[in-house]
């Protein structure tokens, strides 16, 4: 039995989508606008001050952030160039929004958060979304930061840059919580039948770009780390082009098995009944969750869900931290908060039988070069189905 969903429902999502689109293709101008800032503020400070800024050559460096930010938008407009393949009608004021790239300010504070943390999900949906038929959709800080986060994911999943970090997660064929794709694509790469499984529309757009109308290796170039001048040694750093695919997401082996399905994870792997054609009560035998599970609102379900998809003695292969996403959200969203003791508890109690138990340091899409790097004490276990659940 599929879920049942209102009408409001459905338009609250397609509002979300066209939102989504609308802050794809208002980054420029809402980035220009932020790095406008900082020129002002140069006004504020003594004409002597502004004389040794000068000789550091601090307004260049400004004009080769705005050139970068026009790169990146460039490509960001590319992912969105064709929406509605995603089943969305798409307004047409929206649409229109593609070639803005004005600095005007676009609403709303355009204040960027320097220190906002690097594992930062993308699996709720936070603001409500907006009427698009009440006006044009003004982007919030939140939604911006969501776009920047999916520009670094790229490097993490889609650049030679992010091998390090890839490598020191590779779990190595259902991957919920896929991104950008990269992992779901290295295991089908290997010769497995692979699924990977997004919610978010801002990973989905990107995704479809880099997986389905790429051509070649580095044929796309973006800048990363433009958008905070904090703990920054260089501008060579501050500037750094990053070129993406390193790999040809299209050259996989012959007869290769790799699906991407868009959705929430409960809704499509909860239900109780499936499609009679697509079962999914053991049909997998192997989940593999990369800095995902703290993306539960209720993490026991999450884990009576893993548990009932697996087929027997299938295995489960985690690795993350425990960054609850939904701890003290805004719009008071159920969230049950464990310990990392209590959720191998309760793997145990559900029916799973955990080895191979260890912490893994490790970072997410972080800037090797930068003065700030977070460091992830990642909790890494194997787990084999061993019962059925409660």
């Amino acid at each position: 039995m599929s879920p049942q969903f209102s009408e409001d429902d459905i338009e609250e999502e397609q509002a979300h989508f066209q939102n989504v689109v609308s802050t794809f293709q208002q980054y420029a101008r809402y980035s220009l606008n932020a790095n406008n800032r900082r020129r002002k503020d140069i006004h504020t400070i003594p004409l002597a001050d502004r004389e040794l800024l000068t000789r550091l050559g601090y307004g260049q460096k400004l004009k080769d952030v705005d050139k970068a930010i026009l790169a990146n938008a460039a490509f960001l407009n590319k992912i969105v160039e064709s929406p509605e393949i995603f089943g969305h009608a798409i307004d047409a004021d929206t649409s229109e929004a593609g070639n803005d790239t004005s600095s005007h300010p676009s609403g709303g504070t355009t204040h960027e958060q320097a220190h906002t943390h690097p594992h930062a999900h993308s699996h709720d949906r936070p603001t409500r979304p907006s009427d698009p038929r009440k006006g044009r959709y003004r982007p919030t800080e939140h939604d911006m930061d969501k776009l920047r986060s999916t520009i670094k994911l790229f490097v993490r999943d889609w650049s030679r840059d992010g091998k390090t970090e890839r490598d020191q997660s590779t779990l190595r064929v259902l991957v919920p919580g896929a991104g950008l794709g990269r992992l779901a694509y290295d295991v089908a790469r290997l010769g497995f039948a692979c699924q990977g499984n997004e919610f978010s529309h801002y990973m989905l757009l990107a995704s479809y770009l880099i997986l389905n109308r790429t051509q070649s290796i580095d044929e796309h170039t973006i800048y990363p780390y433009i958008h905070s001048f904090s703990n920054v040694p260089s501008r060579e750093t501050l500037l750094k082009a990053v070129t993406i695919p390193d790999v040809l997401p299209s050259d996989l082996p012959p007869n290769s098995n790799f699906s991407l399905v868009a959705g929430d994870f409960e809704e499509i792997y909860g239900a109780e009944y499936t499609d009679e054609n697509e079962p999914q009560a053991g049909k997998w035998d192997a989940i593999l969750t990369c800095f995902f599970i703290d993306t539960a609102k209720n993490i026991v379900n999450y884990l009576r869900v893993l548990h009932r998809i697996l087929a027997p003695g299938g295995v489960w292969i985690n690795l993350g931290p425990l960054l609850w996403h939904f701890e003290n959200n805004e719009h008071e969203y159920p969230s049950i908060e464990l310990d990392l003791a209590e959720v191998k508890e309760l793997a145990r109690t559900i029916g799973f039988k955990l080895y191979d138990e260890r912490t893994i340091d490790t970072s997410y899409s972080s800037n090797d070069q930068s003065m700030l790097g977070y460091v992830y004490h990642a909790a890494f276990w194997k787990a084999v189905k061993v019962s059925p659940a409660e």
